[in-house]
């Protein structure tokens, strides 16, 4: 492969969600870091793909390579390399020297709620694969922000209607994705499903963060991962228990619609050093605060996936969880499962983990003998059996 061109087995990798958030200096979610993992396995047989103030521009592959490596380890002066490698392309935009039948990865939606992405796509004659996270602004708009059910249905119908083929993780959002298009009498393209597998988290530091016992619950906060039930119970153990209530840890970012939550965070007494709130965490941070918790917490009210869960069950973690089909499909029996409305279940399961010999927790540590927490090699060997059954070119 030259500068010059592009050879007809290579990737054209969208990385245009990935430039735009490391501009903006905002930490990787699921979704990002799933993203993350496709530039680490296509990097090098892909040349980058940045849409910038309307131009679809395609770096070199010298600064292809340079692009991918700043977002797997980012440093400095990203932005500044950023501006200076698209400038370079943008004379020779656009996409020039792109075959056509190139196969296009876009793995974080980012773009096809844009009317103009499949004009682009069937334009310069792409072979687009396409992964889908969820549909749950679709089939859950309560949980979603203003605009963003419209804007999601328009991503999917982008993919339904142009896709080569399509990445789901998970068999429930194969079946809602297959079940949005049989309602809306759109096509339905290959798919494959791909069970994602954790971050890839560094060893814990072997002493605790806290001296007491804790729980800790991670993601984004916003409407549908359900910290309002959590926060109300730690209110209820701060008063029932005083110094002896374990404490909370949330690692997440602060999302949209949350003002509730932010004001209990912010406002109630009751949870002042009982509640911990981290917004930026390393991932040695991260896997230290998970190493020593007695429990994940994760009573949300809907998923796509559930990244946590399963980065929690690999590290020996036990789980406290909504009662999800999806959980289940990752899982099994294993974690602890309750209804995200019951308040009283969770408060009961939640005392008992805390106590050093809970009966509940050895429980599930047993039963996690037997846990396979997929893994990155497994998800790709399936995307990649895929792509070369229905027609797309593999290399290494």
């Amino acid at each position: 492969m030259t500068d010059g061109g592009m050879s007809t087995g290579a990737f054209l990798l969208d990385v245009t969600r990935l430039v735009d958030r490391q501009m903006q200096g905002r930490l990787p979610t699921g979704v990002d870091r799933v993203c993350l993992e496709y530039v680490r396995r296509f990097g090098g047989e892909s040349r980058a793909l940045i849409r910038w103030r309307g131009f679809w521009v395609m770096l070199s592959q010298q600064d292809s390579d340079r692009l991918f490596a700043a977002l797997l380890l980012p440093a400095e002066g990203f932005n500044r390399r950023v501006r200076w490698w698209v400038a370079k392309a943008l004379p020779r935009s656009v996409l020039k020297g792109l075959p056509r039948g190139a196969v296009l990865l876009n793995m974080g939606h980012s773009g096809l709620d844009r009317p103009n992405y499949g004009v682009r796509v069937r334009k310069h004659g792409l072979r687009p694969v396409f992964f889908l996270h969820d549909l749950i602004p679709i089939t859950h708009p309560e949980y979603a922000r203003a605009g963003e059910p419209e804007r999601h249905a328009r991503r999917v119908q982008t993919m339904l209607s142009n896709a080569r083929g399509i990445v789901v993780n998970s068999r429930d959002t194969a079946h809602a994705l297959e079940s949005h298009a049989r309602t809306h009498g759109l096509p339905i393209p290959p798919h494959v499903i791909a069970p994602l597998a954790g971050a890839r988290l560094p060893l814990p530091s072997p002493e605790s963060p806290l001296a007491t016992p804790y729980f800790v619950m991670l993601g984004t906060i916003e409407p549908r991962k359900n910290h309002l039930l959590l926060l109300h119970l730690w209110r209820e153990f701060a008063k029932a228990l005083g110094g002896a209530a374990p404490h909370l840890v949330i690692i997440g970012q602060r999302g949209w619609e949350c003002e509730q939550v932010v004001d209990l965070l912010e406002r109630s007494a009751a949870l002042r050093g009982r509640v911990v709130e981290i917004s930026r965490a390393s991932d040695v941070e991260l896997a230290t605060w998970l190493h020593h918790a007695r429990a994940l917490v994760f009573p949300s009210f809907v998923e796509g996936y559930g990244l946590p869960l399963a980065e929690a069950l690999s590290f020996g973690v036990p789980v406290i969880a909504s009662d999800l089909p999806v959980f289940r499909e990752i899982a099994g029996e294993i974690p602890e499962y309750l209804d995200p409305l019951d308040g009283p279940g969770w408060r009961r399961v939640i005392l008992d983990y805390a106590q050093p010999q809970s009966a509940l927790r050895a429980a599930q540590l047993e039963r996690m003998q037997g846990f396979k927490a997929p893994t990155w090699a497994e998800h790709f060997s399936a995307v990649e059996s895929f792509l070369r059954g229905i027609g797309l070119e593999i290399r290494g």
